[in-house]
C-alpha cells in the first residue's frame, strides 16, 4: 500500500515458534553441524569458535572432539545465563551436548575412504554454516563465541557473522603451529564460507519468527 505517496510494505507480525519446532530445529541443526565437523576432522581442517578450538586441541593432543568440545564450552554458560537468560542457556547446553554426541556417532555412521580437502573445506563449512543458521533462528547457539556473537547482535546490532569471522581468523592464526600451510589456507576458506552464510542470511529483521 501507499502512505504519503511512498510505497510501504506490510510486515507480518512475528510468530512465536512452538516447542516442537524448536526441538526439531535443534535436532536438525546439530546433526548438520556434526556432519560438517566430521568432514573437517577427516580432512584435518579447522573451523572457528569453540568447535575450532576443540578440533585444534584434538589434533594437538589426540583427545576426542566430543570430549574437548564439551569441556571448552563450560565457562561460557555463565555468560549465556547472565546475558541471554536461562531458556537460551538451556537450549545452548542441549545443542552443545547433541553436537558432542552426534560428532562421535556420525564418525561411526559415516565412513570416508577419501575426501578431497578443497571439497571438504567448502562443503563442510557450508554444512556448519547452515546448521548454525538453523540454531540461531531458534535463539540457540553452540556455546563460546556463538553466545557472544548473538548477544552483540541483539544488544548493539553488530552482525553475528562478521564478528565471528574476526574471532575465527584469530583462532586460525594460532593453528599456524599445528596445521600444514595448505590445510590452514583451506581452513580459512571454510571459515569464510561459514560466516558469509551467517552474515548474508542472519540479518536483523530478515527472519521474524521468535522463540
Amino acid at each position: 500500500m501507499k502512505v504519503d505517496g511512498e510505497a510501504r510494505i506490510a510486515v507480518a507480525p512475528a510468530e512465536r515458534h512452538r516447542l516442537y519446532e524448536d526441538g526439531l530445529a535443534i535436532l536438525t541443526g546439530t546433526l548438520v553441524v556434526s556432519l560438517g565437523v566430521v568432514i573437517y576432522s577427516k580432512a584435518v581442517l579447522l573451523t572457528g569458535s569453540t568447535a575450532g578450538l576443540a578440533l585444534l586441541l584434538q589434533y594437538a593432543t589426540g583427545a576426542g572432539f566430543w570430549l574437548v568440545f564439551s569441556l571448552v564450552n563450560l565457562p561460557f554458560y555463565v555468560l549465556a545465563v547472565r546475558r541471554l537468560g536461562w531458556p537460551f542457556a538451556l537450549r545452548t547446553f542441549l545443542a552443545v551436548s547433541l553436537v558432542s554426541l552426534f560428532s562421535r556417532l556420525t564418525a561411526q555412521w559415516v565412513e570416508f575412504a577419501r575426501i578431497d580437502p578443497v571439497y571438504a573445506a567448502v562443503v563442510g563449512g557450508g554444512l556448519m554454516g547452515m546448521g548454525l543458521l538453523v540454531l540461531f533462528r531458534h535463539r540457540t547457539g553452540l556455546g563460546g563465541i556463538n553466545i557472544l556473537a548473538i548477544y552483540l547482535q541483539e544488544k548493539w546490532g553488530i552482525r553475528a557473522g562478521y564478528f565471528q569471522l574476526a574471532v575465527d581468523l584469530a583462532i586460525l592464526a594460532a593453528a599456524f603451529f599445528v596445521l600444514p600451510p595448505a590445510n590452514l589456507v583451506l581452513s580459512i576458506v571454510g571459515a569464510c564460507v561459514v560466516n558469509m552464510i551467517l552474515a548474508i542470511n542472519h540479518k536483523p529483521g530478515r527472519y521474524v519468527g521468535i522463540t
